[in-house]
């Protein structure tokens, strides 16, 4: 089989009216023919559009004024490439060749000048979240090309001046310009002008993107040294200005700008790929470094939360971070992403290595008055109240970190960061075992690790630390706190309580003096336990009514009872001696000024007072 390109030697045999090779002298002439219309056609409208006729008109735009011959202006640039094409194969000398590259020449001005104009004056239609809504929402309804729009479907955006409109209307008109900006940069490309269309579009981009980051507050000048050595009141404004703009700015303006790129440039993996890079690179790493830089910062425990803060901003957009700088190009972007989560873990484990120091070395040797929440409980527990909110970045960060020692009552599933925040509520509560040591009263003693691991057990209860430690945690330390306030009720009220006589028979008889003896015995025990304790303290309302029923459950009945068989004869009989001192009812009343912390802050007036506790005066109490 002979190939299609296979010329026969010439036959006086064969007639040339039956047989024309495919570059005979006819075909030739005729197909170069067309091809000079071609070029006639697109000369005239090429040479109306000549950027050199208008340069005193800067803003004389072909879209602007006819979007049928930006139409047809298109179709002439590829009816022009088609020519040279043509000429390249036939003849690269000919005359027709030259006009048809000067022609060209001429268009891709044209077209570079339309694509500034258009990403210049359409700024608040390519703004990266209109840009985002446009393609989400009319990707399915506008065409990238032109067969199927009419003249007036295609109308010019505007000039930049004419407002946004509704949201539809802005969406319709981010779709119009993309698709324009995606024509001309399609025709440019495959006419071998992509360079200019690339330089073009990289200069107005990188200029959008700069200033919406800069709207947002990043600050692009400050060093990593500059970072460091800040004064923390400052730096924290400076973060909390970052995490206000980090998720914006990757989420809108990057993921915006990205889908802008790709669709521009949708025939040019390569140059779309580029393009990104180069226009938002500079900005995501400077974004990045500031939360690396912070991660380097001097470590404090009041830093924790700020560092935690930059952590979690980071691991939430990761996907997105991922996702939009994805290819080759971007891998400095992903990497300085990266590096920031591990400084910032890093740092966030120092943090928290240095508040467990903290707690082990707390030297306030002072013991809180009256027994109640010591300082240092009342920061640990608030201080881990507001980890508990950052659990879920916390369990990522300590998952590689187990607790050395083991955590008691903790269920066996439980997850790394309940086994650390358990730990550190146990290095705490040995740090107020040993300043429980301090008090010189053990009844004190026990009422104070009562009142702070309850303080404990409210606080876990009322914050996440509830998931994370676990019921069968807080049911273990809350019969702790029961267990110390036995303890506190047995040493502080067990001389009171031995002080009465057991129930007696019946028919059991006491002399007068016996009876008057057991009375002067509970008159010096009662008053010498409130005298004492009538200035200690229980922060807990619900503890402090709980104990004081308890008190009364032991105290008042058989005080009552005994009262009401000796009490009320011997004091008719002995009133001026002083012998019975207390009635039932001021026993109550002497009970419920207890455990506020203040001695003498709360009173009660009794009508069958003859004397106080803490004095010799036969007066009553009064308010």
């Amino acid at each position: 089989m002979r190939s299609p390109f296979f010329k026969p030697s010439p036959s006086p045999s064969r007639s040339p009216l039956r047989f024309t090779p495919a570059s005979s002298p006819m075909r030739h002439t005729l197909s170069e023919s067309l091809v000079e219309e071609n070029i006639d056609r697109a000369e005239s409208l090429i040479a109306k559009w000549d950027p050199s006729h208008h340069a005193s008109s800067p803003s004389f735009s072909l879209y602007r004024d006819s979007r049928w011959e930006a139409k047809q202006f298109l179709n002439s640039v590829r009816d022009l490439q088609a020519a040279m094409i043509f000429f390249v194969k036939e003849d690269s000398a000919s005359d027709k060749l030259v006009r048809a590259q000067s022609l060209m020449q001429i268009a891709m001005k044209r077209l570079e000048k339309e694509f500034y104009l258009i990403l210049s004056t359409n700024r608040q239609y390519l703004d990266p979240e209109s840009v985002s809504v446009s393609v989400s929402a009319r990707s399915s309804s506008v065409s990238e090309g032109y067969e199927d729009e009419s003249e007036d479907d295609l109308k010019f955006t505007g000039d930049g001046s004419e407002p946004f409109g509704t949201p539809e209307r802005t969406s319709s008109s981010s779709a119009t310009v993309m698709v324009d900006l995606k024509a001309i940069a399609d025709c440019m490309i495959s006419s071998g002008y992509g360079k200019e269309c690339v330089r073009v579009y990289k200069i107005v981009r990188k200029s959008v993107v700069d200033e919406a980051l800069y709207r947002l507050g990043l600050d692009r000048t400050l060093t990593p040294s500059q970072i460091q050595k800040m004064d923390w009141k400052a730096l924290e404004t400076k973060i909390k200005c970052w995490l206000r703009t980090v998720k914006f700015a990757v989420t809108t303006v990057f993921y915006g700008e990205r889908i802008l790129c790709d669709h521009v440039f949708a025939s040019s993996l390569p140059i779309r790929e580029s393009c990104f890079s180069e226009i938002t690179s500079e900005n995501a790493i400077a974004l990045f470094g500031f939360a690396e830089s912070v991660g380097r910062c001097k470590k404090s425990p009041e830093k924790l939360f700020r560092a935690l803060d930059l952590y979690e901003a980071i691991a939430n957009i990761w996907p997105v971070i991922e996702s939009t700088f994805s290819s080759d190009l971007s891998s400095a972007v992903r990497s300085q992403a990266v590096n920031a989560l591990v400084k910032l873990g890093d740092a966030a484990r120092l943090m928290l290595a240095g508040f467990e120091a903290a707690i082990q070395k707390d030297s306030s040797k002072a013991a809180v008055p009256g027994g109640g929440v010591h300082p240092l409980t009342r920061y640990v527990m608030n201080y881990l109240t507001f980890l508990a909110d950052y659990s879920e970045v916390l369990t990522d960060i300590v998952a590689d970190w187990p607790v050395e020692a083991a955590v008691h009552d903790l269920r066996p599933d439980g997850s790394p960061i309940s086994a650390r925040l358990a730990w550190l509520v146990l290095v705490m509560l040995c740090k107020l075992d040993a300043k429980a040591r301090r008090y010189k009263d053990v009844a004190l003693s026990y009422l104070f690790l009562a009142n702070n691991l309850d303080y404990i057990v409210v606080k876990v209860r009322q914050s996440r630390l509830r998931y994370l430690l676990g019921e069968d945690w807080v049911a273990k330390q809350e019969a702790k706190v029961k267990q110390y306030a036995a303890n506190y009720e047995k040493m502080g009220w067990s001389k009171v309580l031995a002080s009465l006589p057991e129930a007696q028979p019946p028919a059991a008889e006491m002399s007068i003096n016996h009876v008057k003896e057991l009375f002067r015995r509970f008159n010096a025990a009662f008053e010498e336990a409130y005298k004492k304790q009538v200035g200690w303290a229980m922060a807990d309302p619900q503890l402090r009514d709980e104990m004081k029923a308890s008190l009364a459950k032991k105290l008042l009945p058989r005080y009552r009872e005994f009262y009401a068989e000796h009490g009320t004869p011997l004091r008719r009989d002995t009133f001026r001696e002083g012998i019975v001192r207390f009635t039932p009812e001021d026993l109550e009343n002497y009970l419920s000024d207890l455990f506020h912390g203040t001695e003498g802050s709360v009173s009660y007036s009794s009508s069958h007072s003859s004397s106080s506790p803490t004095g010799s005066s036969n007066k009553g109490r009064s308010h």
